[in-house]
């Protein structure tokens, strides 16, 4: 699993699979104030990245894969 939770923070560390999209919802249902910190996240599947497009939960940093960090994250955070 690539998510820690620390008080309301949800850390999303490395690549985070496809089964991490439930986790993360699941999270982000039970903590509905946390902010998400990709500044340790590699790389995020698209359903994970969809998610925060649509709940739009606050975010710090962005993930390593070069791709991400340029061209959807600027777009998930810019709605």
């Amino acid at each position: 699993m690539s998510l820690r939770i620390d008080g309301l923070t949800i850390h999303i560390v490395g690549n985070s699979p496809v089964e991490d999209a439930e986790l993360l919802l699941s999270a982000l249902q039970r903590i509905p104030d946390a902010t998400i910190d990709l500044s340790r996240a590699t790389r995020l599947h698209s359903a994970s990245v969809q998610l925060l497009r649509v709940l739009a939960p606050p975010t710090v940093g962005s993930p390593s894969d070069p791709f991400q960090a340029t061209f959807v994250f600027p777009a998930v955070l810019n709605q």
